[in-house]
């Protein structure tokens, strides 16, 4: 079982591209990436939404997003955010495995 949450963050002038721009070459997103439990960090822009980022992070489980949230990486990504002026939300997925009526949908 994962837990994937995903994150749209929205800024003006282009900012959360910046923010995300930002993690990606200060290295910071990819230190996010080698904690322990992390199976995804990734970000993708909207076709439709210029301003929005979204950012889908997956965990292994629960005690590893707790253990993300208490390293000091998230003062890094909690004032970059602030540095852009960026606002949030969230939503939170549990994956389970997909039922073979849903599988046959899916092209590999």
């Amino acid at each position: 079982m994962a837990i994937t949450v995903n994150l749209r963050y929205t800024g003006k002038g282009g900012n959360a591209r910046k923010f995300a721009e930002e993690m990606l070459a200060s290295g910071t997103a990819a230190a996010i990436r080698a904690e322990a439990g992390n199976l995804r960090y990734a970000y993708y822009q909207p076709l439709e939404d210029p301003e929005t980022i979204l950012l889908i992070d997956s965990w292994a489980d629960q005690a590893a997003i707790d253990a993300h949230h208490a390293s000091p990486m998230m003062a890094t990504v909690a004032a970059l955010r602030e540095k852009y002026d960026l606002h949030m939300t969230a939503e939170r997925y549990i994956s389970d495995n997909l039922p073979e009526s849903d599988n046959r949908f899916i092209r590999k």
